[in-house]
């Protein structure tokens, strides 16, 4: 037997950038799913397989997922994948990452404004930036006390949870970790239905208002919701939240689920099954939103705006438009400052006056005195 000690499960115990007497700092770390790094088939590979892996993504035991998919699905879906990617990637990037870097600095801007002493940053749960490097960069920059906003409204443990996981790990490599909040959800908040309806309004209000207004929702198992994922009901409330802002009745909207994979059973109605009957029902314009996505990305611009429209048309509609997320609007920066803002209650937002300065470099010169390097 060993009299060694066991070794620390976490790689670091790291204090980046630490020094006595300094004024702590308040931070938000926005967090979104994330992006391959371009639209080439290797990069998809590399973004599927951080993806794919995650046990909260894909509930198979991993003896039978591990070969369905490093043996079938990375050697087939990336090239596919690729090929939709493609079809959208913007001139400086993938949409996600470009309108979620905006909405990062445009909400920076907003709080500086204000005069508030507030570190934002931005973070992909898969991909990069990483969870773990951004929250290493926020306490180099004396981040103390830390609010993380993934950016679902809905809670699943397929995405909010995922990131919560990651967080607490990577608070396990720091020897000294900020106080944490985490806002779990928002799919009912003020400001998150009042701005996903503005943005709806502005639309028809610029390009006319369909027959029937279609929220879809990035799908997930039936089993989650089985095992007690709150998911579903939770876009169910956002829903009906936002036709109620806009005024709507219930005939005047629906709720579909999109993004089904595999072979399992998903949350219904499926979105491709609800655009193919609504012509037959007597639909023929159609307004579709994504509620669920608060920056478009594949999911919205490809499957919904190009395949959707596809679909509808095919089955007899005469006219379909895909209503954007926020994305960077004005909407969407006051949405999530508010968020940031109730969530923050009770810490300090503003940079230390002449008068803490001087405490806190009293503080400095006792810890000096008590034998402290720096």
């Amino acid at each position: 037997m060993s009299n060694s000690l066991p070794k620390p499960s976490n790689q670091v115990l790291d204090e980046p950038g630490y020094r006595h007497g300094q004024a702590g700092r308040t931070g938000l770390l926005l967090v979104n799913l994330g992006t391959p790094d371009e639209p080439t088939s290797s990069a998809l590979r590399r973004y599927l397989r951080e993806f794919l892996s995650d046990p909260r993504v894909v509930e198979i035991p991993r003896f039978i997922w591990w070969p369905i998919l490093n043996f079938i699905i990375l050697l087939v879906r990336p090239a596919k994948s690729a090929a939709k990617y493609a079809s959208i990637w913007l001139s400086n990037g993938s949409p996600l990452r470009v309108y979620s870097e905006e909405q990062t600095a445009r909400l920076k801007e907003s709080l500086q404004a204000a005069g508030r002493d507030v570190e934002v940053v931005l973070a992909m749960r898969y991909g990069q930036p990483s969870i773990q490097s951004q929250i290493q960069a926020l306490k180099q920059r004396q981040v103390t006390r830390l609010v993380v906003l993934p950016m679902y409204p809905q809670f699943s443990a397929t995405t909010t949870a995922t990131v919560f996981d990651k967080v607490f790990d990577s608070f396990g490599s720091l020897r000294n970790p900020p106080a944490l909040r985490l806002i779990r959800s928002f799919a009912g908040h003020p400001s998150y239905i009042q701005a996903v309806a503005a943005s709806i309004q502005r639309h028809w209000a610029e390009h006319g208002r369909g027959d029937l207004l279609l929220f879809s929702f990035h799908g997930v198992p039936k089993r989650t919701l089985l095992k007690g994922d709150p998911y579903h009901c939770e876009c169910y409330k956002s829903a009906r939240l936002i036709a109620q802002q806009l005024g709507l009745e219930d005939h005047e909207w629906k709720l579909s689920f999109q993004s089904r994979f595999g072979r399992a059973e998903w949350l219904k109605p499926y979105t491709v099954e609800t655009l193919e009957s609504l012509p037959g029902q007597g639909i023929r314009r159609l307004d579709v939103a994504c509620p669920g996505f608060v920056v478009d990305c594949l999911e919205t611009l490809e499957e919904i705006a190009m395949e959707g429209q596809e679909e509808f048309l095919h089955a007899g509609g005469e006219h379909y438009a895909y209503i954007n997320c926020l994305n960077a609007s004005d909407e969407a920066v006051a949405m999530l400052e508010t968020l940031f803002l109730e969530e923050a209650q009770g810490w300090p937002l503003v940079t230390p006056d002449a008068a803490k300065q001087r405490e806190l470099e009293q503080a400095r010169e006792r810890a000096l005195r008590l034998g402290a390097q720096d």
